[in-house]
């Protein structure tokens, strides 16, 4: 599978990174990696502009509980799975969709809907945009009746029997779901496979060769626990790393949109104290609700240039920011009306606005004003009420108490539920935006919840714990790189891509060749200064261009989990972006120095870059591919290729 360039390449160095580009590509196809086609998605508005068409023509007989022709409507996936006539749709092609062909039907005895007058052509054209732009959906949402209210008060569930000697309770938890539905757990992933995992997710760097040998050599019983614990203790590389998780659920950039301005304020240098100092979460929380200046960048949003809709002032974002990112509600959709896909409503939403609000807020019903004013008010008045008539200030304390309340299991039901979406690829609630949709296992979340607070909301403890884990440690099959996300049930990890960041710091980490600075200034907590400079990680650089073909977002919106498909735009950025052709070429030229100063044969060369970037050895027949390549005397541009193939493979792409 990884085999790198034919011998007709050589001397061509274009040729040969067109092919292992081309065969990248491909293979990221075969192992089940999706390849976005560019479509008109940020155009559309499933909320507005798609349910009230379904809702209002098709759902009298393809929603809820009904299926005529055996089709449902209610998810997206029941619209790709289809009915007796098979597909309703197909993502990315109107044109070859039954729905399409329906609602544009002549023949009465074909055209849907069947009574009535035709579908509206403006409507047709919202759902063939809908279509062409993959079907997006509003995570989470079915048109299916739902009874289920998440629970707010924690839980403390009894635990199931330990399973040949699987103590650790996730294991107790999952082994016990798995037995119940006849699921064989899968097998453990082996060390150098688990090293690499675990120093992605925790620390977001590879291990070095020496580091793997190492481990591979250990021989103690209690190695991997040893190595999760070491990792953790690492705070500058951990907090580094996690720096990218808290920068996306926070809506915390260093550059775009509101900084020209003024309009808006980072909370890094908060941020990244916070997590070196491994600050409790509910601290976190209180100190992010009811602010320091410091910290106060998160609850102040973006001041837009210019009039914005009266969705997107600063007082409704507060109210989206903070319900978003610590209880996974979407007030999005609240925030213009009544919410179509769940229980949310105008006037809640304008309530936890008007916590923030310095003065008379008036309700806007899509960004109409109704001559109604807002009333401070907490979502949830069973944990407690904000005092509506007190200044901004104690009100925004009352919030902060309220919300990390020890009764309000729905703050630690959503970090929890993060923190296993991002080691495990899929959240026990998934989406995790999503946290009114039913768990996998409402044990395993509500005993990991009640263990954080346990814990005194200490979150590595909680990391500590998954990774810990058989669970986590299970290794992954192969073509298992892109889940069905509709899927209930959990089988065990997938496969996930790197960040952007991940990606970026793994390059710097074997080339040598990263930025000399961070673009942002940060006070550590611990003075490093007669310590070697660290490798400057890339989530201290300003998002670029090639950043965000990776998968950064711009951060005007809290983002929770980032596309997992690869995308033209990516694919061309690898291929023939500048920038990463510098990065790859300063690399090589290292390591052609390296190699002409110390006599280092071509061997060993392939054996550290295979050992370093995908923590293996090679294959015979990627060891004769690579010698190949690289011959009995390299030149710089020789050891470019190899890089460059090697940083094409889709194994080097995944965490897995």
């Amino acid at each position: 599978m990884s085999v790198f360039v034919d011998k007709g390449f050589r001397g061509s160095s274009r040729a040969a990174f067109a092919l292992c580009r081309c065969v990248g590509l491909v293979l990221m196809v075969a192992l089940g990696i999706g390849v976005g086609v560019p479509g008109s998605a940020a155009e559309i508005d499933f909320s507005h502009d798609i349910v009230p068409v379904l809702r209002q023509h098709c759902g009298n007989c393809h929603t809820g509980g009904e299926r005529q022709g055996g089709l449902s409507l209610n998810t997206r996936a029941s619209v790709l799975s289809g009915g007796d006539g098979g597909p309703a749709a197909v993502a990315g092609k109107s044109g070859d969709s039954e729905l399409i062909a329906r609602v544009t039907a002549d023949d009465a005895g074909l055209r849907m809907p069947p009574e009535g007058e035709p579908l509206p052509a403006d409507k047709i054209e919202l759902l063939r945009r809908w279509i062409d732009a993959g079907l997006p959906w509003e995570p989470g949402f079915s048109f299916a009746a739902s009874g289920y209210e998440p629970p707010l008060l924690p839980r403390r569930p009894e635990l199931p029997p330990a399973v040949d000697g699987r103590t650790n309770p996730v294991d107790r938890i999952v082994d016990a779901y798995l037995a119940e539905r006849g699921i064989e757990p899968r097998a453990t992933v082996d060390d150098a496979a688990f090293l690499r995992r675990v120093s992605l997710d925790l620390v977001g760097l590879l291990p070095t060769p020496e580091q793997l040998a190492e481990f591979l050599a250990d021989e103690r019983a209690d190695k991997r626990q040893r190595r999760i614990d070491a990792l953790l203790a690492d705070e500058v590389a951990y907090a580094e790393h996690w720096l990218t998780f808290w920068n996306d659920l926070l809506r915390n950039d260093y550059s775009g949109t509101g900084f020209i301005t003024g309009g808006r304020k980072q909370v890094t240098d908060w941020l990244v104290r916070s997590l070196t100092e491994n600050k409790p979460y509910d601290r976190m929380v209180r100190e992010l609700i009811a602010p320091s200046p410091e910290s106060e960048g998160f609850i102040q949003g973006i001041r837009w240039r210019g009039d914005v809709s009266a969705s997107q002032t600063p007082e409704v974002q507060f109210a989206q920011n903070v319900a978003q990112a610590f209880l996974g509600i979407n007030m999005k959709c609240a925030s213009c009306h009544n919410s179509f896909i769940d229980r949310w409503t105008l006037d809640e939403t304008y309530g936890l606005a008007a916590i923030y609000a310095t003065g008379p807020l008036e309700i806007h019903r899509c960004d109409k004003p109704t001559g109604r004013q807002a009333r401070a008010a907490w979502i949830f008045p069973e944990l407690g009420e904000v005092r509506a008539e007190a200044p901004q200030a104690e009100r925004l304390g009352q919030l902060a108490e309220l919300m990390t309340h020890p009764e309000n299991g729905r703050l630690t039901r959503t970090i929890v539920n993060r923190i296993w979406h991002r080691l495990l690829g899929r959240g026990i609630v998934h989406p995790v935006d999503a946290m009114h949709t039913p768990p996998w296992s409402a044990d395993l979340l509500d005993f990991l919840a009640v263990h954080l607070a346990d814990e005194g909301y200490d979150l590595k403890q909680t990391i500590r714990l998954v990774c810990n884990s058989y669970a986590y440690q299970a290794a992954v099959p192969p073509r298992d790189g892109s889940p069905d996300l509709d899927e209930p049930e959990f089988r065990g990890p997938v496969a996930r891509r790197m960040t952007a960041e991940q990606f970026l710091d793994a390059v710097w980490q074997i080339t040598a060749a990263g930025p000399a600075k961070p673009d942002v200034k940060i006070t550590r907590a611990a003075d490093d200064s007669d310590a070697a400079a660290p490798m400057v990680r890339a989530s201290l650089m300003k998002n670029d261009a090639f950043m965000t073909a990776l998968g950064r977002p711009t951060r005007d919106q809290i983002v929770s989990t980032r596309p997992s498909d690869l995308t033209a735009l990516e694919a061309i950025y690898l291929s023939n972006g500048q920038q990463f052709a510098d990065t790859v070429a300063r690399g090589a030229a290292r390591e052609h120095q390296r190699i002409a100063e110390g006599n280092v044969a071509a061997d060993e060369v392939i054996a550290r870059l295979f050992a370093f970037a995908l923590a293996r050895t090679p294959t015979d027949d990627e060891s004769t591919a690579a010698r190949d390549l690289l011959g009995d005397r390299p030149a710089a541009q020789d050891i470019e290729d190899l890089l460059w193939a090697v940083f094409m493979l889709p194994e080097f792409h995944l965490v897995r």
